[in-house]
């Protein structure tokens, strides 16, 4: 199979309009919200990271063997990653996270940009600190229980759907009756449907693939599901059951991120923590001094549950609010990417790791793209479009084209005029041999007009066919490359593009700049 070249173009995030003033404002630096993180993402800034995130080596011993463990789940490790898990051992070794939820199929297109922005910031930090090793880790949110989201794809414009009625943690989903989907798909995926037949639940597939795809990249997948790595959240837990520290200061934070004209992501409960068992995960809640485990009998008094905490941290999973701190208890990590609501969201959670003295990570903005085949790259093409207008809205997209097409209005006036002059003389020609023809002329000569008029009308009908064909083209455009009216990372699956383009996920690589925080137009030459 040929070579697919490939053609990039930067933009500004805010020239896309899809992104939020949040964002913009943090991009731009803005003084309004510097009092919500701790270093912006610079090369340089990465130094003063390096300085103030503390993990000693009992924490990087537990890491190691919880990965180790997790890997066994596979027929073999690719020794990129290998490595780089073993390095975690070393004082000198620090990551880059992403996170996300196991989308089926890997989800939207970007679960898969997410994880190459960390593989790409690693590989950058390599470069500027050689006296470091930095791992990229993709933290699975294998404990998420909001199966809806996460139980289909779509795939060249149709969408599949997981059906089960499983409940709980999806990483702990049998995948018995995956069948019937994967034997929906249009052709052969090798990688998908190994990991969803040979794995014991979606944790253990979703890691195969993400080895199979990103193995030689050397990225880390983690569970954070697991009793050893739950431990580190013990004090947390304990603290969150008595004192509800969490809903007091993101509570603050939120109320000075709206003062400042900033909408709050998420908002926090009295006590951010779920019970977690197999087909279970249903929040805490204090209720008449006891602690109830919504939709079921448990309840608890404060010495029993903080037993239970003590005995089984992995019976507790923290919620939007306290996965980050989660994340970063268990992890030697530098700095956290996510896309511009996960970003938005970390600015409530600054406080909440002052308290427990934690670092808090540099917030970046995971890579955004635009992906235009060669197919429609020629229609832009010959629309005479630029990569850069495509995020005008259809209307404005029309306007400007009919301004392109724009012709003076068709005229048969001259064409008229030449008739009428030759008529004329054909009138006189009659007039002196024979008046009685005078009239025959006239009506010829109206007949001539007729059909000029005629003509007329018909090459403006055939002029407005042509450009409503070509509004036609353009509709058809920004349907193919905005699906649904949103950005296609939002709608379209790695599998769309990867099928025709083995090389999509390479020339992902290559074409991302992690700090460079533009949006970035692939399109095929």
């Amino acid at each position: 199979m040929e070579v697919t070249t490939m053609k990039s173009t930067k933009v500004e995030y805010a020239a896309t309009g899809a992104f939020s003033q949040t964002i913009s404002d943090y991009l731009c630096c803005s003084p309004q919200l510097q009092p919500f993180y701790n270093h912006f993402p610079t090369l340089q800034a990465f130094e003063a990271q390096l300085k103030e995130k503390t993990f000693s080596d009992a924490q990087r011993q537990t890491l190691h063997q919880a990965l180790q463990q997790q890997y066994t789940s596979l027929a073999g490790v690719n020794p990129a990653v290998q490595q780089n898990i073993d390095l975690l051992l070393q004082p000198n070794t620090f990551t880059v996270t992403t996170g996300h939820q196991l989308n089926i199929f890997t989800g939207p297109l970007y679960f898969v940009y997410k994880i190459i922005t960390a593989i790409n910031t690693c590989r950058q930090l390599q470069q500027q600190y050689p006296g470091y090793n930095f791992v990229p880790v993709y933290w699975m949110a294998t404990e998420d229980h909001d199966f809806a989201e996460i139980n289909h794809f779509s795939l060249f414009g149709k969408t599949y759907t997981w059906h089960t009625d499983q409940k709980g943690a999806v990483g702990r989903f049998k995948l018995n009756d995956m069948e019937p989907l994967l034997a929906e798909l249009p052709e052969a995926y090798p990688v998908f449907e190994e990991a969803y037949r040979n794995s014991q639940n979606l944790a253990d597939a979703t890691r195969a693939i993400t080895h199979a795809l990103f193995g030689e990249y050397g990225l880390v997948s983690i569970d954070g599901d697991h009793p050893e790595l739950k431990k580190a959240l013990t004090p947390v837990v304990e603290k969150e059951l008595t004192e509800q520290l969490s809903h007091k200061l993101v509570g603050e934070a939120s109320a000075a991120l709206e003062e400042r004209g900033y909408k709050p992501q998420v908002y926090s409960r009295e006590i951010n923590l779920f019970y977690l068992a197999d087909s279970l995960r249903e929040r805490i809640v204090l209720e008449d001094g006891k602690y109830k485990v919504l939709n079921t009998d448990l309840i608890y008094t404060l010495e029993e549950i903080r037993q239970e905490a003590q005995q089984h941290p992995e019976r507790f999973s923290p919620n939007v609010i306290l996965r980050p701190l989660y994340e970063e208890l268990v992890l030697p990590n530098l700095a956290y990417i996510g896309g511009g609501a996960e970003v938005a969201y970390w600015f409530q959670l600054k406080q909440l790791f002052a308290a427990w003295q934690v670092a808090f990570p540099l917030l970046m903005l995971r890579n955004s793209a635009l992906y235009i085949t060669r197919g429609n790259a020629s229609r832009m093409h010959k629309l005479g479009l630029q990569p850069q207008e495509l995020f005008q809205d259809y209307q404005e997209l029309k306007k400007h084209l009919s301004q392109q097409l724009h012709e003076e209005e068709i005229s048969l006036e001259t064409e008229r005029q030449s008739i009428a002059a030759a008529f004329k003389e054909v009138e006189k020609l009659a007039h002196s041999i024979d008046p009685t023809l005078v009239k025959a002329v006239a009506a010829e000569e109206q007949k001539a007009h007729n059909a000029l008029q005629l003509l007329e009308k018909k090459l403006s009908k055939a002029r407005d066919s042509k450009h409503e064909q070509t509004f036609k083209q353009l509709e058809n455009l920004k349907d193919k490359l905005f699906p649904n009216g949103s950005l296609q990372e939002r709608q379209d699956n790695l599998l769309t593009y990867q099928t025709n383009n083995p090389d999509f996920i390479p020339a992902l690589v290559a074409a991302f700049d992690p700090l460079e925080f533009k949006f970035t137009i692939l399109e095929e030459e």
